[in-house]
């Protein structure tokens, strides 16, 4: 039998549904952040993702039934899963499916949703990886050109939906991915629905596809004499119409997204009069602006405030907390911030130049031209934000961002501290951590901004007088405020400070505690100053150079007396001693491990169950629990998808441990280099969407040719060889050498910083893109059977290897991830040496 469907079409469905899938995820990813937090929507997308995995086992076993109905099952996969993708979310979020993730550990009901809703999420991957699996097998001998269609048309989905979350809001993404899977299935319908199904004779040709591997030339589907042409063109009809009414109804009533009930945004709307005035969707999330004439937001305030606080809006990003909308006025000497802890550094003297990183909403820009700065540098990564306190709120901040003494960068922090070359008065950070903390939400996000080179960077930066300033909730157990200053201690070190208490003072309100770090050190009328505008505001001095023990809790009390002891010794010479002993990790964060809001340490984990009790959760850093939860979930079900098909499948012509490691070992090397790429782009580009877009769509296209490319260059074992010295040479050099040659090249113009980064990336990804292809074709003709058990094994460790990736560089930093990818890549030479790559297995292609 002979697919009558040209060569062309089946490559543009294949590079259309595998566009579908990337952009279905994304879209997913963003839905889920939005109704509950990244880390639960990345451990249920890994799950939902191993229905790569479960396709290559569902190949495994039925493969000679699906290659028989391959023109017919081929559009119906394609189909139903774009009705699936359709529908998913609007049935994830009905009431008897919904689950809150910090519910998960109170009974077994959420539990069973969370379970039913990964059962949701996997149909669409599964049925979408069904039609791209059924693809590579019905013509593995032509996958170099299959693999191209697929990397290439995952690296446009990408990107596609990059822009489209711009412009639509997140219900309606699915709707509109599922239209491109439903498109994807119109190409390979096949030929006249109203007549007969399938071709009956073979047809040769370079534009026509040859039989499906294992049906033989001239037969049909269906026993002879019964051909079930009617059956098989019912069913794609009501599939085709059913898939295009789901998708068309979910675009033009898209399910309402319920944020969990422990999201800032679902607490913030039980206030009176409480409303969401604008919204706007991008790639950084769903922007929100609340509003409330009960809202009130003054983090610290002195208790001798007497006034209204004027805050009545305020900004939500996927639900959470991202800042207030504080109004200020031209005329306006003095503002509720005066009244805090971050008011110290303008308690010194008045402050000419300042620069304020991770500037949000603004707040921070209007204190300090209340407190007369002349020149403000004002760095904010996230445009929306940016759009819309110019634009719609800008009656509600008094034109703050048009203002003359104020200068807006749209950048990342950390790249603007490599970019910018000025030194100023006052460097101002945002405020960490939030008030009752964050249950350790945060624990796996990368923190650049708070590293200790950034620190070293912004230390840089300062006049001689000049100071930087840091405000930071009181957290219990103390973490926080603890690893913020360990971090300042150890860079001032690292600049040669020999007295490092002379150049600190921190004050501590009722809830936040506020850390100043000053270029020279201060001096008797500076602490005297310090002091007074304790006294004048009920605060506690925490640090002065000539601290008396009974001034530290004269106002404030605490709830851990230790807190003055554990400050005293991350300034003594003991501090490695204290890292060692205390409960939670408070070394400082680096580059290559930002992770500055991981403090889990495995060791005290026994003696904080038993001093917390039930109350351990919070405290445990579940964001990085979650992660290894995810770890533990996805390689349970990968070790079932990968050994099931082996029952079944026939033992003779295999190799099944070769073909195990080597497919493994492309799976977990491929994505530990992605991972770490994007991680070290980021900074290069200032901008997470931009880094992501270059890198992923570099790295699939230059894949994709090299998937082109491997057929002709890889003819012999000498060559395969070759190919794997320099991808595993590549990522040595990438491990130790990368960093450095982005720092040096940071100031280039955007369009050069483009073409340097793809002649950095694309060497190694066009030969990282070779050995896939290469070993299908080697198991083409001699191991048949286990071809779709190969690609599942790829998924699967796909899959396992993000999560992978990010405990790794938790635990032991980026470096080690891409020496383990490099470890990877030996697995799969040694793991194909006497099996995929033994001599004989080259002959054919001489």
């Amino acid at each position: 039998m002979a697919i009558d469907v040209p060569r062309l079409r089946l490559h543009l469905a294949l590079a259309m549904i595998s566009a579908a899938v990337i952009a279905y995820q994304l879209a997913l990813m963003q839905i889920l952040s939005v109704v509950q937090w990244h880390h639960f929507a990345y451990m249920i997308i890994a799950v939902a993702l191993l229905g790569f995995g479960a396709a290559g086992a569902c190949l495994s076993l039925l493969r000679p039934w699906l290659m028989l109905h391959f023109a017919s099952l081929l559009p119906l996969a394609m189909l139903l899963s774009g009705a699936a993708m359709a529908m998913m979310t609007g049935i994830a979020q009905s009431s008897w499916v919904r689950f809150d993730s910090l519910l998960l550990f109170t009974g077994i009901s959420q539990l069973l949703r969370l379970l039913l809703t990964y059962c949701l999420y996997f149909l669409p991957f599964f049925l979408a990886a069904l039609a791209i699996g059924m693809i590579f097998v019905h013509a593995a001998g032509d996958i170099g050109r299959l693999y191209f269609w697929n990397l290439t048309g995952s690296g446009a989905g990408g990107a596609a939906m990059t822009g489209l979350l711009w412009l639509f809001p997140p219900p309606m993404l699915p709707g509109l991915v599922a239209l491109l899977a439903i498109a994807a299935a119109m190409l390979v319908l096949p030929e006249g629905l109203h007549g007969p199904v399938f071709s009956q004779k073979v047809i040769g040709g370079a534009g026509i596809l040859p039989p499906p591997e294992g049906c033989a030339a001239g037969q049909h589907s269906g026993a002879p004499g019964r051909h079930p042409r009617k059956r098989w063109r019912r069913l794609l009809i009501v599939a085709a119409l059913l898939s295009g009414l789901a998708a068309v109804f979910s675009l033009i009533r898209p399910p309402v997204l319920i944020l969990s009930e422990f999201k800032g945004l679902s607490r913030a709307l039980h206030l009176p009069d409480a409303r969401i005035t604008h919204e706007h969707s991008s790639p950084y999330g769903l922007m929100q602006i609340f509003s409330s004439p009960a809202l009130r937001y003054a983090p610290g305030l002195s208790l001798t405030y007497q006034e209204r606080i004027p805050v009545r809006k305020s900004v939500f990003n996927n639900g959470e907390w991202f800042g207030a909308v504080v109004p200020w006025q031209e005329k306006e000497q003095e503002t509720f911030l005066d009244y805090t802890t971050g008011a110290l550094p303008y308690a010194l003297e008045t402050r000419r130049r300042v620069l304020i990183l991770d500037a949000g909403t603004g707040s921070l820009i209007s204190q300090a031209l209340s407190r007369g700065a002349l020149q403000i540098t004002a760095v904010e990564p996230h445009p929306a934000i940016l759009s819309f306190l110019s634009g719609e709120l800008a009656g509600e901040t008094g034109d703050l961002f048009h203002h003359p003494s104020v200068s807006i960068r749209n950048l990342s922090s950390r790249t603007f501290l490599f970019l910018d070359k000025s030194q100023y008065d006052l460097i101002l950070l945002p405020n960490i951590d939030a008030f009752g903390g964050t249950s350790g939400l945060q624990a796996v996000r990368e923190q650049y901004l708070l590293t200790r080179e950034a620190f070293r960077q912004i230390w840089r930066k300062l006049t001689p007088r000049g100071v930087i300033s840091i405000t930071c909730w009181m957290d219990y157990p103390l973490r926080h405020p603890l690893k913020i200053l360990a971090t300042l201690a150890e860079v001032l070190e690292e600049e040669g400070i020999g007295n490092i208490r002379d150049h600190l003072a921190a004050v501590r309100g009722w809830g936040t505690v506020t850390i100043l770090v000053k270029k020279t050190p201060l001096h008797t009328a500076e602490t005297e100053k310090i002091r007074r505008f304790c006294r004048n505001l009920l605060f506690d001095p925490a640090l002065l150079p000539d601290l008396r023990t009974a001034e530290r809790m004269r106002f404030n009390g605490l709830q851990d007396g230790r807190f003055f002891l554990y400050l005293d010794a991350i300034l003594s010479p003991s501090r490695e001693r204290f890292y060692a002993d205390y409960a939670f990790n408070i070394r400082p964060a680096t580059d290559d491990r930002p992770y500055f809001s991981q403090f889990l340490r495995w060791q005290s984990i026994p003696d904080l169950a038993r001093l917390y009790g039930a109350r351990t959760f919070p405290f445990l850093e579940a964001g990085y629990l979650l992660v290894l939860l995810t770890l533990l979930q996805v390689a349970i079900i990968a070790v079932i998808l990968i050994m099931l098909p082996l029952h079944f499948l026939r033992r003779e012509g295999g190799c099944r441990i070769s073909v195990l490691l080597y497919f493994s070992g492309l799976g977990i090397g491929y994505m530990f280099v992605e991972i770490v790429l994007i991680q070290r782009f980021l900074l290069y580009f200032g901008n997470p969407i931009h880094a992501a877009a270059a890198v992923i769509s570099c790295m699939l296209v230059c894949s994709g040719i090299g998937s082109l490319l491997s057929a002709r260059w890889i003819r012999k074992r000498v060559h395969a060889l070759t190919v794997f010295t320099l991808i595993i040479l590549f990522i040595l050099l990438y491990a130790p050498l990368l960093t450095p040659v982005l720092q040096s090249t940071i100031a280039l113009p955007p369009a050069a910083k483009i073409i340097f980064s793809l002649l950095l990336i694309a060497p190694a990804a066009l030969v990282m893109g070779m050995p896939f292809p290469l070993g299908i074709r080697l198991l083409t003709g001699t191991a048949d059977q286990e071809i779709p058990w190969a690609w599942g094994i790829n998924g699967c460790l796909s899959v396992v290897s993000t999560v992978i990736a990010a405990v790794v560089a938790v635990e032991l930093g980026f470096v080690w991830v891409m020496i383990l990818a490099a470890f990877a890549y030996c697995i799969t030479v040694l793991g194909g040496w006497t099996g995929l790559l033994r001599p004989e297995a080259f002959r054919r292609f001489s």
